[in-house]
């Protein structure tokens, strides 16, 4: 199984307002590769609430590169490649609207309109909550929450347990 993790963090309430992005890639459910960035968010702003969730501050990013200038890198992590995300509608939504604040293009990325939602999943398998941390935590799974790269590394461990447990039952 082959595919790419993503997780976002945001600045403020608003999707184009990224912040910090981990990707982590899988190779025949292998990872194999982790990427991780803060990014400048529009204007380096930032709302209290989001700085209470994640705990990156405005001075963190303040030298950072914007997402333009860090997307070629995400580009090529991302390009025609399955995505999966634990909230596959908001990190879908960041992403496209980064984008499109950008004036960058996301049907260029040649993936799919609906990501793998590993919450989704578990929710199907009946996990009540169904957030990353309760999955990772039922499931032994380190997780540093609200950190990009950490959850985006639970997200791909969960989708290769969900695949492993799949080809139990073939």
């Amino acid at each position: 199984m082959t595919f790419t993790a993503i997780d976002f963090e945001t600045a403020t309430g608003h999707s184009h307002s990224a912040c910090a992005v981990g990707i982590v890639t899988v190779e025949d459910s292998i990872i194999t590769e982790e990427y991780y960035t803060l990014i400048q968010p529009p204007n380096n702003e930032y709302w209290y609430r989001n700085i209470m969730v994640h705990g990156i501050k405005p001075v963190e990013t303040l030298d950072k590169p914007m997402f333009d200038d860090l997307y070629p890198e995400i580009h090529k992590r991302l390009f025609g490649r399955k995505i999966v995300a634990h909230n596959e509608a908001f990190d879908r939504n960041v992403l496209a609207k980064t984008m499109r604040w950008y004036g960058l293009y996301y049907d260029e990325l040649e993936i799919a309109d609906k990501w793998e939602c590993t919450c989704r999943i578990y929710r199907a398998k009946g996990y009540k909550p169904a957030n990353l941390k309760a999955c990772s935590d039922r499931n032994g799974i380190a997780l540093n929450h609200h950190e990009a790269l950490s959850d985006a590394r639970a997200c791909a461990k969960l989708y290769i347990l969900h695949d492993n447990q799949m080809k139990l039952h073939l």
